[in-house]
Order: C-alpha cells, then sequence, then structure tokens
C-alpha cells in the first residue's frame, strides 16, 4: 500500500472530511462536483507521499530521472512546447469596480470570469486525481506568512509546491487553527486563498489564469507551466498577496533578499527587485570576489524572487521570503555566474524542459561542466541548427535549504530589518552602473519609472524596452496608481525607512558588450549601497540622484577601460531629459489616480534636467 492509497471517492461519504473546517471541505466537495475526480487526495507533505508521486509520475513518463550519481534524486520534466512560460495576455485580474485592476491588468467582469472558468472545468478531471494542497508561504510560526489551498489535478505541481511552499499537515493544522479562531471571534473563518488548477488539455487556446482578489481566490487552466500552475508563486504571493497587502498595510514585492555581512560582523539586509530573468537569482548568492572573502565579507541569501515587508515596532522594514524553494532560470547559471546555485541544484532538483547529457545529466545552455547534450528538452536528439538544447525559461526548483549561502534568518517568523531598497532591469543605454534616490517620494518614483528590455520568462517579443515599475507589471493586483500611492504611504515622522536604489549591471559599450563584469563583482556596488547607508560614502549630486565618482568604489582588479568609467558613472543630461518626459508621459497612463506626489517629483526632476 503506497502512500496514495488513501484516495477517496469523487463523492466522499460522511465522515471522510479530510480538515476540521467546514468551509474548507465544503469548498472541496464544490470543486469536485463540478470536475468529477476519479479520486481526491488531501496532501500530507510527508516523504512517503512524495516517493509516491515520483514513482506515479516515472511510471506515467511525467518525469524522468536524471544521473543518480551525479544528481541523486534529481528529475527532469518536459512541458508542451507550447506551454513554457507566464502568459501575460491570457491573466486576468476580475474586480467590480475595472479602475481597482487599472490599466496595468487585464480585466474581467467577476461573474463573467467564474463562468467562463467554470465552464471550462466542468468534468475536467474524469479519470485524474484530485489533490488538495494546503501552503503556507512564509514560515509556519511568522505573523507575516499568509496560508491558502491549491487544488489540482496535476501531480508535478504537488511535487513542486511541496518545494517551493510550506505544504501539507503544518499548513493545513495553521488553516484550521486561525479559522477556529475567527469563528470564535464572530469572523468570516474561510480567509485562506482559495485556488483551483487545472492542466486541462494543454491548449493554448484554452488556457486562462484569474485572480479574483476581493475573494481571495485564483482559477487557473490549460497549462502546467510554473507561474501559471504553481498558484503559490506569482498568483498568491504577488497578485493577491498585493491586495491583501495594501489593506493591511504591508508590502508584497518581486524582490530577492540578501544580507551582507562585513570583516566587522555587521549585516545589512538589502531587498531588491528586477524583472524575471535580469539576475536576482545570481545577487542573491553572490560569492564575493577573492580579496573580499580574504577581508571577511560574506552574503547570506534570504530569497531570490519574492519579499513581503511589513513595518516593526521599530519603525524600520522588515521581511520575510515567503517561498520555501527557489524555481530558477537555467540557462546561463554556471560556476562562474552562480556557483551556490550550482551546488544547490546537484541534488533532490525538478529540472523543467533542460537538455540532457547522453550519461543523464542536466545541461543547458551557458553550463561551463565540459559536457554535451544529446537530446533537447523537446526530448528530440540535440541538433544546434534547430535550436538551443535548454529552452531559454527552463527552469530548477529546489529547497532553498541546500543552498551553501542560505540563511538562518530566512526562517526567522519575525522577519530581517531591510537598509536598503534596490530597483533595477536591463538598460543597454543611458542608466549609470548605480544611483540613489534623495528620498522616499524620489525612490518611490525611481520604482514607479523602472525600464527594463524584456526577457524570455514571458511569451512575446524579446529585447524590447517597457516600463516596469517595481518589477511588478505582470505581478501587481491592483491599480498601479493606487500601488504607488500605497508605497508612498509608509512615510511619516515615526518610521526609519530604508533608502532607495536603481542599478544596472547590463550597460553596453559602442562594441554591444557589457561594461560590468557583474556577478561576484556587484559586491562592489553593494559595498558602496551600505557606505551611504551608514553615511560613509561619498557622492556627486544630479537632478537623478547621487551618483558615485569612480574613487567613491573599490574598483581593484576589476581594470575598466576609459568607455566603461565614462558610461558606468556618467550622467547624460540630454539622455535623462528625454528620459523624464517619457516618465511623464507613462505616469499620465494612469489618469486622475496617480498620486500628485509622483507627478511632482517627475516634474521637478524634468524641470531641473531642462535648466
Amino acid at each position: 500500500m503506497n502512500a496514495l492509497s488513501k484516495d477517496v471517492p469523487t463523492a466522499p461519504a460522511p465522515g471522510s472530511a479530510g480538515s476540521r473546517l467546514a468551509a474548507l471541505n465544503e469548498w472541496v466537495a464544490q470543486v469536485a462536483t463540478l470536475t468529477r475526480p476519479d479520486h481526491i487526495h488531501w496532501c500530507d507533505g510527508s516523504d512517503a507521499e512524495n516517493a509516491a508521486l515520483i514513482e506515479r509520475m516515472l511510471a506515467d513518463g511525467t518525469l524522468e530521472k536524471l544521473n543518480g550519481d551525479t544528481h541523486p534524486g534529481s528529475y527532469l520534466h518536459r512541458s508542451h512546447p507550447d506551454d513554457v512560460a507566464r502568459v501575460e495576455h491570457l491573466t486576468f485580474v476580475c474586480t467590480h469596480e475595472r479602475d481597482d485592476a487599472g490599466p496595468n491588468n487585464h480585466w474581467m467582469e467577476p461573474a463573467e470570469a467564474h463562468a467562463k472558468m467554470d465552464a471550462l472545468y466542468d468534468g475536467c478531471m474524469r479519470g485524474r486525481t484530485l489533490y488538495v494542497i494546503p501552503y503556507c508561504m512564509g514560515p509556519i510560526d511568522s505573523p507575516l506568512s499568509r496560508c491558502g489551498v491549491e487544488i489540482t489535478d496535476s501531480p508535478y505541481v504537488v511535487a513542486n509546491m511541496r518545494i517551493m511552499t510550506r505544504m501539507g499537515a503544518p499548513a493545513l493544522a495553521r488553516i484550521e487553527r486561525e479559522g477556529a479562531e475567527r469563528a470564535a471571534r464572530g469572523e468570516r473563518n474561510d480567509t485562506f486563498v482559495r485556488g483551483l488548477h487545472s492542466i486541462g488539455e494543454l491548449d493554448p487556446e484554452r488556457r486562462f489564469i484569474m485572480h479574483f482578489p476581493e475573494e481571495l481566490t485564483i482559477k487557473s487552466f490549460g497549462s502546467g507551466y510554473g507561474g501559471n500552475a504553481l498558484l503559490g508563486k506569482k498568483c498568491h504571493a504577488l497578485r493577491i498577496a498585493s491586495h491583501q497587502a495594501r489593506s493591511e498595510g504591508w508590502l508584497a514585492e518581486h524582490m530577492l533578499i540578501l544580507g551582507i555581512e562585513n570583516p566587522q560582523g555587521e549585516i545589512h539586509y538589502v531587498a531588491a527587485a528586477f524583472p524575471s530573468a535580469c539576475g536576482k537569482t545570481n545577487l542573491a548568492m553572490l560569492i564575493p570576489p577573492q580579496g573580499y572573502r580574504d577581508a571577511g565579507w560574506k552574503v547570506w541569501t534570504v530569497g531570490d524572487d519574492i519579499c513581503w515587508m511589513r513595518p516593526g515596532a521599530d519603525g524600520r522594514l522588515y521581511a520575510i521570503n515567503p517561498e520555501a524553494g527557489f524555481f530558477g532560470v537555467a540557462p546561463g547559471t554556471s560556476s562562474k555566474s552562480n556557483p551556490n546555485a550550482l551546488a544547490t541544484i546537484q541534488r533532490d532538483t525538478i529540472f523543467t524542459n533542460v537538455g540532457v547529457t547522453a550519461d543523464g545529466q542536466p545541461w543547458w545552455e551557458g553550463l561551463d561542466n565540459g559536457q554535451t547534450p544529446v537530446t533537447d528538452w523537446r526530448g528530440h536528439p540535440y541538433d544546434p541548427a534547430k535550436g538551443p538544447a535548454a529552452h531559454p525559461n527552463s527552469r530548477f526548483t529546489v529547497s532553498a535549504k541546500q543552498c551553501p549561502s542560505y540563511s538562518d534568518k530566512a526562517e526567522d517568523a519575525q522577519g530581517v530589518p531591510i537598509s536598503a531598497i534596490v530597483f533595477g532591469g536591463r538598460r543597454a543605454s543611458l542608466v549609470p552602473l548605480v544611483f540613489e534616490a534623495r528620498d522616499w517620494t524620489h525612490g518611490v518614483l525611481v520604482g514607479a519609472a523602472m525600464g527594463s528590455e524584456t526577457t524570455a520568462a514571458a511569451t512575446g517579443a524579446v529585447g524590447v524596452m517597457r516600463r516596469d515599475p517595481m518589477a511588478m507589471k505582470p505581478f501587481c493586483g491592483y491599480n498601479f496608481a493606487d500601488y504607488f500611492s500605497h508605497w508612498l504611504s509608509f512615510d511619516g515622522e515615526q518610521v526609519q525607512l530604508p533608502k532607495v536604489f536603481h542599478v544596472n549591471w547590463f550597460r553596453k559599450g559602442d562594441d554591444g558588450k557589457f561594461l560590468w563584469p557583474g556577478f561576484g563583482d556587484n559586491l562592489r556596488v553593494l559595498e558602496w549601497m551600505i557606505g551611504r547607508v551608514k553615511g560613509e560614502a561619498g557622492a556627486v549630486e544630479t537632478p537623478i540622484g547621487h551618483l558615485p565618482a569612480t574613487t567613491d568604489l573599490n574598483l581593484d582588479g576589476i581594470g575598466l577601460s576609459d568607455e566603461a568609467r565614462a558610461k558606468l558613472f556618467g550622467f547624460d543630461h540630454a539622455g535623462w531629459s528625454a528620459e523624464f518626459d517619457s516618465i511623464g508621459g507613462y505616469l499620465d497612463e494612469y489618469g486622475p489616480r496617480m498620486p500628485q506626489a509622483l507627478k511632482d517629483e517627475q516634474q521637478r526632476i524634468a524641470a531641473a534636467l531642462a535648466r
């Protein structure tokens, strides 16, 4: 008898409910009536359960076992070739008032969206098992954490959610406890996030991801890809959580969190927002250059993708990583770019859409291990003339606890205090290596005006510059104008807000090559930021903020050319004047809801640039 033999029939007999919370049992029963699965399984998150799921997926071809000597406990999954990335054009925020979703979201009226999705769900789980996944985003005992339940017909989703969240019996116990406490106070006891997912037929013409923030509900159909199917990730932890955060007085952000320990043993925590596939994981797992290591510098990983921040009693912002794992982009991950990531994924990892070598090792472009692939991500014999071995958005799913630089503070229920917030994206020209905002309002404008060249993490054209405020354009669950107002609301007399910076690791020279070495050398920039936080580092004032002079950063040993120094540390007055005209037009797109304070800040800087 395996760990999944406790499946119950589609119509549960009285007393066969899986939870002490009636509202949860009722919802599961309603979904089962609609989707008509052959079995229902309540996930407990145990090792035995996971082993049984893996066994089933190996048997039906959902997973392929990789080399047990080089990558023990690791597996390959190949998704449908048309199901390889987030689908922003099929992702909707469904609010009663269209303006509450804002021009930054695709909108559908809630009743229409429910009807459309329920028609797709009708009978969709026949012949399948319905899995009930209770999960907690954040440490189980943290007051900053929030819980949800995902119902899915995909065992691949279950296996990934077990890695990416605190899933199973402990999460269910918290959901039940919170429900009982609310019921005792006479409040609604069903305030967990409800996520319903089915892979359907993986038909791109029958694929939607719907969010109902006012109902704390997610409905996803027709995709098995991570961000579309692992509903605890972008759907809950950003789109729904950003709505929750606004009403509850906190921030749900698309940010990494890292700790920087100097030779004196001081640790400063930094939260950084970059669009997907722009280096969050690499920065979160940064290894200091040799000279810095010799001097005693260390970098600690708290999270690589999502950050929830709440004001503490001392006025500082405290952050948790709501995730328990990494869902990282594989291509480009190497011993040079991210040795910590390579060490992390040597065991107990699910790889999705990578190539495979003759001896069963995972492979992707940029992996400098001397191997060559024989099979591409589609499962075909590898032919470089027909495309890459690994899909550009291929991924690894792995527990954060396997990371050599994982911070023990990542499990702290109270979170870590944030000293600096960093915004950044891919800009081949104009934007310097780093600059500091003058104050909180200016910092919010810096984040709101963020621009970046698109990557393969979403469908659509690659390399097109678009505004991506706070790296939240695909993920904010409500009107950006209201979101900016929420950010501005944190300023006040009794707070110690982080300093705000902007970075651009991707500035290019006239030859089209990157000017900054990046990777571990990015610590040189972080060191300057911490110096600014402590009031110890110099800077040059410009209309766009405070820029370091070349003498303010430790550039020993990296041999920057004169062109690199001029472009990385320079200020293009005419270029920035045009940029701020563009920013003004962008802010106007949000109409009268755009906070006047941001418009005033934009106009003040534009006027300074016009002089």
